[in-house]
């Protein structure tokens, strides 16, 4: 049975919607670029490029990235196909793109947005992608894009003050070790469960390529620039708890569904679900490095990625002034941000056994 997940991306295509403010993201997708065509053109048979061939985008959100991943992808698969067959792939494939989220993204945004002269049909797919969203066998090569670090749920007992493993936190910074265990517990079975239906909607011998953000074995969430920010959002909710603003049993509440694994942890969690082999794990030096270090930008990039939880969570108006304290703090913090630990960057490319 599929969980809905909770973590959706602004919409809109506003100045402040993720649309408008992702382009962190798609940096890391150009970055990866000829790493991932030389896996597609390492792994991926020939003999799996036929007269169709159709890519999948999981938590695809509302644009524009999405579009730069999937041409890529077909960029890929025809080059590929050029070099080995000698023919024109455009006159002998026609290529079929499949859009996932959740079933209240953005889509109205996304497909308003597709791309002119694209040479590929389109659809989307509502649904969680930790449950089946397609029938067997349904694509060639899927792609999952800075959203391979989210969980269905919160881990039980996070959010419950009488509970051993409530964390005051927002989000697992790595200190506390029966927490981390919690989220690690919580993110294997909700992989899993990604991992056993891609398997089952992917034709034998098919790719799925992770695009996303991790942790270097050893390092805590809270030492790196994004988990510093999520503790600004923390610390936000909790200055407006004091003021009155909000209630403080509702902060105590609230915890954010997501868990950046370490390359270890992803790495065993990928070879006990035992459906797929790692063809390649890269680690990606993104042109931005963490990200950037601006205190307003800082800001309105996580409102963009996270404000639609806490609108849904506090309301519209608290939201925004939340955001408004994050970009103080991170000012005030700035030195230690630039000085913090870095996260990881990561390409992986798994086949399908």
């Amino acid at each position: 049975m599929e969980t809905t997940p909770q973590w959706i991306m602004m919409g809109g295509d506003g100045p402040e919607s993720y649309s408008q403010q992702s382009s962190y993201q798609g940096a890391l997708l150009e970055a990866a670029k000829e790493k991932m065509n030389e896996a597609i053109s390492a792994s991926l048979s020939l003999d799996l490029i036929s007269d169709r061939f159709s890519v999948a985008d999981f938590g695809c959100a509302s644009g524009p990235n999405t579009f730069v991943a999937v041409q890529n992808i077909i960029d890929a698969v025809q080059d590929k196909y050029r070099k080995e067959t000698g023919q024109n792939p455009t006159e002998n494939i026609e290529f079929q793109v499949l859009f996932n989220d959740s079933t209240t993204n953005d889509f109205n945004t996304l497909f308003q947005a597709l791309p002119a002269g694209r040479r590929y049909y389109s659809a989307g797919v509502p649904g969680s992608f930790f449950g089946r969203v397609l029938p067997k066998h349904s694509f060639h090569i899927g792609v999952i894009s800075y959203a391979f670090h989210f969980t269905s749920k919160t881990p039980k007992g996070i959010t419950d003050r009488d509970s051993p493993l409530w964390n005051s936190d927002i989000h697992c910074t790595g200190f506390n070790k029966a927490v981390k265990k919690a989220y690690l517990d919580q993110y294997s079975a909700d992989t899993k469960n990604l991992l056993d239906a891609r398997a089952e909607e992917l034709v034998p011998g098919g790719l799925m390529l992770l695009f996303g953000s991790g942790l270097r074995d050893g390092v805590k969430m809270s030492e790196t620039p994004k988990g510093m920010v999520l503790d600004f959002i923390g610390a936000s909710l909790n200055d407006l708890a004091q003021q009155g603003v909000i209630d403080k049993d509702k902060v105590d509440a609230f915890s954010t569904p997501l868990y950046f694994a370490e390359e270890s942890e992803l790495k065993q969690i990928i070879k006990e679900n035992g459906k797929f082999t790692i063809e390649a794990f890269e680690d990606i030096i993104h042109p931005r490095g963490e990200f950037q270090l601006d205190p307003k930008i800082l800001a309105i990039s996580f409102r963009a990625s996270c404000g639609a939880l806490l609108s849904a969570h506090f309301g519209v108006d608290t939201m925004r002034k939340v955001f408004e304290l994050v970009e103080v703090k991170a000012r005030e913090e700035i030195s230690r941000i630039q000085n913090s630990k870095s996260g990881m960057q990561y390409l992986i490319v798994l086949r399908k056994n």
